[in-house]
């Protein structure tokens, strides 16, 4: 049996006048209007009120749930519970308003260069969303401390970051150099070698992890150091040395990824043989469930059965953790869509992945991928060389702001530094400039009304699924329509959270959830700004509560205009906050 979903609009809710180059067809044209929908789910009614005649606005009322008619006063509230939200982001929006808030996320890799808890807190200050553990450098117990600075911070200074653990793989790479770096200059002979030498090396040597190295390549072989940022030309072969002459010199970095190509192809037959998950990564993520980080990025992936295979180890480990699939070689683009729906996210790893295909090919994979995963609803992180120049020099080039600003233009949820931040020399500044750049362009493409026309699928996989979508997607327009000031998710998984940053509106999604975890892994989500709040069934509480707590702090005010949605009974409503 069907039945009419209505959208009714008071005439006395006020909202901005809509701006007239809008995409969108302005519904509220009329003083009043009905919007009749065929839907085949019990009748429910959205209602829109405004706060200036009622000070308790109208709710939701469905054949799914039923709100309560007797609400507290909104001082019992403030002094019943508590909210918590980022403290540089409680600072922005106190000081410039809704929409100076950053949508893009930043990510920072960390290393001997922020490790540090004052270092740490001086990335949290700049803007870092979340914070990124490279297993492929220091022992555990680095690790492990710089998870107790982060907790610690957190927890002392009021910030949320959140944790990611990046494992190291198991394809080709260099061992330990000894020191932080080394410079291979041009023309300069250096020995590849699976010996396992002692202590110290031998100058100008480097380890290889992989015991058929010196077998697989042929002399005339070209050798590509972390992407191409170095390259050989092997020129003879001894044993289990292999003898390379430097023809791109650069910074030659610990334990970099190592590609060999021949007669203008990769040989990959070898690394295509390799596990995706070797030995001591599962050492390593056991290591991160017992230390409760909040995502765990798996080096170059290979099919969707590695990821299911890792997601249901952590399952039945009692942990929740999100895995995030690196897009990095030739295969990950093969088998995209697979690897991407059975993920929690993804990250373009142009580095390594500009080292398996050609170099004019990486900008178009990184756009198909960030579209899919934009499609998909999956949270998508840029990374790689974003920029590389910052770590010897305090000011990037001007390509590498383009590159950063051509990212953010294709909303991508987040950016992340690497060595930038992990060992330069300038980590602070680094993430200053993607921090700045990424508010320029997102203001311009507000300015611009910029409203992308990207089909977004159906994805949902049940018909309760497909009501949040339409939502979701309704609410996200109307937000642009109105000119809203904030959109307002009151969500227990975050799911519907990120059904509204799927949609990328113009004002930014306060996202309201009883669950820490949940508060830190929607960290890396676009456009939102995760709080961490106490809440019931019933939707006029909620919002009673949350208005209460928000004006208390300064963080809205009476006449804002905000959009509410919930997973908790699948509503929206449209309000001036009382």
């Amino acid at each position: 049996m069907s039945h009419s979903l209505h959208l009714l609009t008071p005439t006395t809710l006020t909202f901005p006048k809509p701006h007239s180059s809008s995409s969108f067809l302005n519904p509220f044209s009329t003083p009043y209007r009905r919007f009749p929908v065929t839907t085949a789910f019990p009748t429910l009614s959205i209602k829109a009120s405004a706060a200036s005649s009622d000070p308790q606005p109208s709710v939701l009322v469905s054949g799914n749930g039923t709100s309560s008619s007797a609400v507290q006063s909104q001082q019992d509230y403030a002094s019943s519970t508590s909210i918590e939200v980022d403290a540089v982001t409680e600072a922005e929006l106190r000081e410039n308003g809704f929409r100076s808030t950053r949508r893009t996320k930043l990510i920072c890799t960390i290393g001997p260069a922020t490790a540090g808890f004052d270092q740490l807190e001086a990335l949290a200050v700049g803007g870092m969303n979340v914070a990124r553990l490279n297993m492929c450098h220091g022992t555990r117990d680095w690790h492990r401390a710089v998870i107790e600075r982060v907790r610690k911070l957190n927890e002392d200074k009021g910030y949320a970051v959140a944790i990611m653990m990046d494992t190291e793989g198991s394809e080709i790479h260099m061992g330990d150099l000894g020191t932080s770096s080394v410079k291979a200059e041009d023309g300069e002979i250096w020995t590849f070698s699976v010996r396992a030498f002692g202590s110290t090396l031998p100058e100008r040597t480097i380890n290889v992890n992989y015991e058929g190295f010196a077998e697989d390549v042929k002399v005339g072989d070209e050798l590509l150091v972390d992407g191409g940022m170095v390259r050989f030309e092997v020129v003879e072969k001894l044993g289990p040395d292999v003898k390379c002459k430097c023809t791109d010199p650069g910074l030659l970095l610990p334990r970099a990824n190592l590609t060999f190509w021949r007669d203008g192809s990769l040989v990959r037959e070898r690394n295509s043989m390799l596990p995706t998950i070797s030995s001591k990564d599962w050492l390593d993520i056991d290591f991160g469930i017992a230390e409760g980080v909040d995502f765990i990025a798996v080096s170059f992936v290979k099919s969707a059965e590695v990821i299911n295979h890792l997601k249901s180890y952590i399952a039945a480990r009692s942990s929740d953790i999100s895995v995030v699939a690196k897009i990095e070689s030739i295969d990950s683009l093969k088998n995209l869509e697979e690897i991407i729906l059975a993920s929690d996210g993804a990250m373009v790893a142009r580095g390594d992945l500009g080292a398996q295909i050609p170099l004019e090919q990486v900008p178009s994979a990184q756009q198909r991928i960030v579209q899919v995963c934009r499609q998909l609803n999956k949270p998508v992180i840029v990374a790689s060389q974003l920029l590389e120049s910052m770590i010897e020099y305090p000011t990037p080039t001007r390509a590498e702001v383009a590159d950063v600003s051509e990212a953010v233009r294709q909303r991508a949820d987040a950016l992340m530094l690497s060595g930038e931040s992990a060992m330069g020399q300038f980590p602070d500044k680094s993430l200053a400039v993607l921090r700045s750049v990424s508010l320029r362009i997102e203001r311009w493409w507000r300015e611009e009304k910029r409203h992308e026309p990207m089909l977004l699928p159906a994805i949902g996989s049940s018909f309760s699924d497909s009501i949040s979508e339409e939502l979701c997607i309704s609410a996200a327009k109307m937000a642009n329509n109105l000119e809203v000031d904030a959109l307002f998710i009151f969500t227990k998984t975050g799911h519907m959270a990120s059904l509204l940053s799927r949609c990328r509106p113009d004002c930014p999604i306060f996202a309201f959830t009883n669950t820490t975890s949940v508060r830190r892994r929607l960290n890396l989500q676009w456009g939102l700004i995760p709080f961490r709040v106490s809440f019931s069934d019933d939707m006029e509480s909620n919002l009673h509560k949350t208005f209460s707590l928000l004006k208390a702090r300064n963080l809205i005010k009476s006449g804002d205009l905000v959009i509410a949605v919930s997973d908790i009974l699948q509503s929206i409503q449209v309000m001036n906050v009382p």
